[in-house]
């Protein structure tokens, strides 16, 4: 082999082997951002639901209102923009949906000190429809985070360290819980009185 062939090979197969490394990272952080997008989907169609929830509840937990009014607010923020190329802002968005989810829940147990409430088939049945949304949430966050393993894995490992950076394209934050009371052992004496 004459040494201009061999000198070819040398450059090209690094050549050859980093665009395919680039186009993984670019897949990867596309179908992180779809994986993201479902998220945004999921938590449009609860956002959309909790008016009507909170609406139907209005008319019977008059003394609630600090808590609807705050579950309002939640909404709001949820619904803000952000910018999906900014972990930070990713970060921010995916805390305030986890916020919402866990204001949801106090609503529905306070809701059941109101038995007039928890008789009516409209609250029942928007329950049930919440509670169908959640779950739905819950399975758009983990294809979320199955898909950001994989980015922050290419993003991270070299050489893909030199590429992403190179190409821009950067780590994306993981959805994790923040209330860490589910961590907590359970007593069952608490719910046998």
């Amino acid at each position: 082999m004459e040494f201009g062939t061999i000198l070819m090979i040398v450059i090209a197969v690094p050549v050859v082997l980093g665009y395919f490394w680039y186009a993984k990272l670019i897949s990867r952080r596309n179908t992180a951002r779809e994986a993201l997008s479902s998220v945004d989907v999921q938590l449009k169609k609860r956002h959309d639901l909790l008016p009507n929830i909170l609406k139907l509840a209005g008319r019977f937990m008059e003394h609630e209102k600090d808590l609807l009014e705050g579950m309002t607010a939640l909404r709001a923020r949820v619904d803000s923009g952000y910018d999906p190329n900014d972990p930070e802002a990713v970060q921010a968005h995916l805390t305030a949906g986890q916020e919402l989810q866990t204001g949801m829940a106090r609503f529905f147990a306070v809701a059941e000190n109101y038995p007039e409430l928890r008789s009516a088939d409209t609250i029942a049945k928007a329950q049930d429809t919440f509670t169908e949304a959640e779950a739905h949430i819950s399975a758009a966050r983990r294809f979320y985070n199955s898909a950001v393993s994989d980015l922050n894995n290419a993003v991270e490992i070299f050489p893909g360290t030199l590429i992403a950076g190179w190409a821009r394209v950067k780590s994306m934050p993981f959805w994790e819980m923040e209330d860490t009371s589910h961590r907590a052992a359970v007593n069952v004496d608490d719910y046998l009185k």
